[in-house]
């Protein structure tokens, strides 16, 4: 019989016979940090070597949330420069933390770069960096230097092809110079792609005018420069999910889904300890019979609407798996999570963060429950999923549009008068998701063409393999 083969880690050379060093600068969020580590690993996975860079704020939430030892596991180097603000300062201050990074981190990143490279070792010397689009300004510190440049854009295409087509809505009359929809109605950017509502566009946070107009004036004076003045521009999407938007963005590559696969213990940019208890819990669960419910990192909820979910679930009787931050409302959560738990008597599982990807991944999840986060959209995609939608600001409306309108892998929640989501609401839309069979075919033929993309010949791999390739040389 012949030996299985051991897989080498290849370790490859450039031009001047130096192994290439790459530099990954993340926004200091959840949802940004995750796809630009998963992109970290399967650059690692190439031979090439990988500094990740974080916040000290964020680096230390990482490190908080790691497993023992995984750090000495991962084949990624972790090192962090400071954000300019105090141990105490409130960092979900958008506007704040954004004046202290654009002030402090470019000096910061300039001198680790330099420290870097002055090193005795060849193999050290910085060849790329690699940033998300909201942190470009490493992509101006990378153009400073001489160093090639990767911008990642961290949402879905179609968010940044409204993105980039700001100054011609604004040209045309559709919105004026503070993003504000002149006309209430529908926007098209093509013939060809998912229409916009004006009240739900990629920069909208309903109820915060002022943090609304501070994220549309930094989209339009330098994303838009950013992802013009790169090398590359990446993005966590395949071009088959959404070719004709792909069409609309120069120079644009579909490099995912970015999806940890077998990289799961190795991986350290989780903010919380994921809870890997729901997983034996799965394991008793029949096939295709649980809700999935998370809203990622970031959303909140009233106390009247967390109380509203939670009877819906209830009502519904069916078994579910909920993520519950401890942050997620301002509400006596430790009281209430202790008197719903005791009533269930086992029916549903609570956690405060899971192995996202692990869940999915489990047989007998039926539907997801979602905000609609580009990478929970991107993970149930790729897992086969039906969504239940409910977005709450910025680009998880559109990702609501396509999951709904283009797609058709999913249903959205509407909200009645007061604009709360009732009870009743979500457990009559989730009956419905759950008795329709063409949003279920749709979801496993969608989950057939991710999978194909990032197999060997797909969209995605060969974009992938083309930008290593690039990196290399």
């Amino acid at each position: 019989m012949r030996e299985p083969e051991i897989p080498l880690k290849i370790c490859v050379m450039d031009r001047q016979g130096r192994q290439p060093h790459v530099l990954v600068i993340p926004s200091p969020a959840q949802g940004h940090v995750a796809p630009l580590m998963k992109l970290s690993h399967k650059i690692v996975d190439h031979g090439i070597k990988v500094t990740f860079v974080n916040t000290e704020f964020i680096h230390a939430k990482v490190k908080a949330s790691m497993i023992v030892k995984s750090e000495e596991k991962s084949p990624i180097r972790l090192v962090l420069i400071p954000d300019g603000l105090e141990p105490g300062d409130d960092r979900k201050d958008v506007l704040k933390l954004t004046q202290s990074m654009l002030k402090v981190m470019p000096v910061h990143l300039m001198d680790l770069i330099e420290k870097i490279n002055q090193s005795n070792d060849d193999d050290d010397q910085i060849s790329c960096i690699i940033a998300d689009t909201t942190v470009g300004w490493a992509l101006e510190v990378a153009e400073k230097m001489g160093i090639k440049r990767a911008a990642v854009w961290p949402c879905g295409p179609g968010t940044l092809a409204f993105q980039l087509h700001v100054p011609k809505l604004i040209e045309d009359g559709i919105i004026d110079t503070k993003g504000t929809p002149i006309k209430d109605n529908l926007i098209w950017l093509s013939k060809e792609i998912s229409a916009c509502s004006s009240t739900e566009l990629p920069w909208s946070i309903p109820g915060d005018s002022k943090l609304q107009n501070v994220i549309f004036e930094y989209y339009t004076s330098r994303v838009n420069h950013y992802v013009k003045q790169c090398n590359w521009l990446l993005c966590n999407s395949f071009h088959e999910l959404d070719s004709a938007v792909c069409d609309l963005i120069p120079g644009i590559i579909p490099v995912g889904p970015l999806l940890l696969g077998n990289q799961l213990s190795n991986y350290v940019g989780s903010f919380w300890p994921q809870n890997s208890t729901c997983l034996s819990w799965l394991d008793k669960q029949p096939v295709g019979s649980v809700i999935y419910v998370a809203f990622g990192s970031i959303v909140t909820l009233s106390q009247k609407q967390f109380d509203e979910l939670a009877l819906g679930l209830e009502l519904i009787g069916k078994p579910f798996l909920w993520i519950v931050r401890s942050d997620i409302t301002d509400g006596p959560l430790a009281e209430f999570l202790h008197v719903f738990r005791t009533r269930l008597n086992d029916r549903g599982m609570i956690v405060e963060w899971a192995p996202q990807e692990k869940v999915l991944d489990h047989p007998s999840i039926a539907c997801f429950v979602s905000h609609c986060g580009w990478n929970s959209t991107l993970e149930g995609i790729s897992m086969g999923f039906r969504f239940l939608c409910w977005p709450f600001f910025l680009d998880q409306f559109h990702n609501r549009s396509y999951i709904c309108d283009v797609w058709k892998i999913g249903l959205g929640l509407t909200p009645d008068e007061t604009g709360l989501i009732t009870s009743h609401e979500i457990k009559t839309k989730i009956e419905t998701l759950l008795s329709d069979d063409g949003i279920k075919r749709n979801s496993l033929e969608l989950k057939k063409m991710a999978k194909t993309s990032v197999t060997e010949g797909g969209s995605s791999s060969k974009n992938f393999e083309s930008f290593i390739e690039q990196l290399k040389h």
